[in-house]
Parts: C-alpha cells; structure tokens; sequence
C-alpha cells in the first residue's frame, strides 16, 4: 500500500543522460533518448512505485544557452522545475571539472533550499578510480547532500539511487493511479517517438528545427486486434529540409515510419497504421504561437 510520495527533479546538461535515467526507473519508455542534445522539451512526470512509496520524477530539457524562443522555454521549464520539489538530482557526466551549466544549474537551486543530490552517470565509460577525482572536484564546489555514481544505461548504482530517493518521501496518498508511469497523454507519447526517429536518423541541424503533430488518432478492430490510424504532420523550418526528410525516392521518410511504428506498437500494444506528412513552418522556434500551437506552454 502506497502513503508516501516523493516528487524528484532530473536537472543537467544537455545529453547528460536524464531520460534515460528516468526511462530506466520506471521501467518504460515514457520520454524519448537520442545522442543529440536537447531532446527533451517539455517537462515529462515519469512515475513507479519503490517500497511503499510513490516516486515521482520529472524529467526536464537540457540546460543550455538559449538562442531562440523555444529554447528560452526550455531553460524555463528547468527552472520551474526545481522549486516545490523534494529533492533535485543533478545529473552530470565523470568528467573533473564543474561547468558553466552546472554552476548556474547550482546556482538556481539554492535559491529554492532544495535539497541536491549529485548522480554522476556514464561510469560505464570511464575506470572506477577516474571517479574519485570528479567526486572531489564536484565536492569542493558544493555541499551535497549526497554523491552517487551510476550507469543508466547499465543499471549500475540504481540500488543506491533509489535508497537515497526513498529518504526524500513524505507521507501523504498516491498522486497517480495505479498501473500510470507518465502524466503523457497517449498521443504525446505518439508524436515523440517519431520525433525521436528523426533525430535518429537525420544529421547536423534539421533535427532541432522539426516538431511532429498528431493530426488523427483514432482506434477500430476488436479487442483481440486493435488497430490504431495514426496521420502525423512533421514540420520543419527551411525550404531545402524537405528533400532531406523526405529522402531519395521517399526512402529516408520511409524509413522513420518503420522505427516508430515498432516503438509504437509496443508501447500501445496495437497494430499502428501511420501515415505521414511533411510541411513547412519557417521559423516556428521563435514563433510564441506556433510554440504554443505544438504544445509547449508556459
């Protein structure tokens, strides 16, 4: 029986590792990972139970320098997300030095009195003795209330993550149903997983000028063999993007529609028939309506 809860903060650089992390604890597939920086736009709620108590995760956009106006509210939902909170984790990579993200990330939570726990990620990557040099320099920086190492990916120092998340619940009844690991509607979750094809498979910048649209998701079939209708309108920001998207002879296109539907399909566990669209929408990052249309609000 659950009649604890704890609400945590995932803050850090961009391609730290946050969703991963988060994707990891709940055990499903609730906000999308790609190896290109700021994948993440809005704040996503990853939720599970670990003894009797509720965690809450929420999961934020990398930490960067803004230079339009989506990334504007990317770096204000990080820090709209560390207030009001439990605890903050902070998310860094085993590298011996503090950055200038990192600093200003610290620099933004003191001003909540949040209590800050230091998770350094991708330990996988590096020789367990290179850690000790990082625990110290982070160390001398700030006062932590705790430091511990993992590996997302791996699993790694999960065990101890969660004992120490656990020392931030407070009583109080589930904040969500049973059975619910995100506070994503269903065609959310829909959009960003073709959004995460194509930062899979498209390169340099387009990936960061594209947003996706669910434009009709409708369910038919029997209970045994559902079939959901899935049209998805991708927008993108210059004129000589669409031949890339699209590819030669609708390959690259093509090839999207295929990842994401085997994501899909697992995650909805449904037949997906999708059908895509590409369109243009120039300059919709510095837009505020057009941001808003997609569904990043403040």
């Amino acid at each position: 029986m659950i009649n604890k809860t704890a609400m945590i903060s995932v803050v850090g650089r961009a391609n730290a590792g946050k969703s991963t992390l988060i994707n990891k604890l709940t055990g499903d597939k609730v906000t999308i990972v790609s190896p290109k920086p700021q994948t993440t736009r809005n704040r996503i709620f990853g939720v599970f139970t670990y003894e009797d108590i509720q965690m809450i995760l929420l999961d934020t956009p990398g930490f960067h320098k803004a230079r339009n106006e989506l990334g504007n509210y990317m770096v204000g939902v990080v820090k709209e997300s560390i207030a009001d909170v439990d605890a903050v984790i902070l998310l860094v990579e085993p590298v011996a030095n503090v950055g200038t993200q990192e600093m200003l990330l610290i620099e933004h939570i003191k001003k909540t009195n949040s209590k800050v726990l230091l998770v350094i990620n991708k330990i996988d990557t590096v020789r367990m003795d290179a850690l000790l040099p990082v625990i110290e320099c982070y160390s001398n920086y700030y006062e932590f209330d705790a430091i511990i190492p993992i590996s997302a990916k791996k699993g790694d120092g999960i065990n101890e993550l969660l004992k120490q998340l656990a020392s931030y619940a407070k009583s109080g009844p589930q904040l969500f149903p049973d059975g619910i690991t995100t506070d994503q509607h269903e065609q959310q979750i829909i959009a960003e997983i073709l959004r995460e094809k194509l930062l899979l498979l498209l390169d340099k910048e387009i990936p960061h000028g594209v947003a996706v649209e669910i434009t009709r998701f409708s369910e038919r079939g029997s209970e045994d063999s559902p079939i959901i209708d899935v049209e998805a309108t991708i927008y993108y920001e210059k004129k000589n993007h669409k031949g890339i998207i699209i590819g030669k002879k609708g390959e690259m296109i093509k090839k999207v529609g295929q990842y994401a539907r085997i994501d899909m399909e697992r995650f909805m566990g449904a037949k997906i028939n999708l059908q895509t669209w590409v369109k243009i929408k120039e300059n919709w990052r510095d837009n505020h309506a057009a941001i808003r249309n997609l569904g990043y609000l403040r």
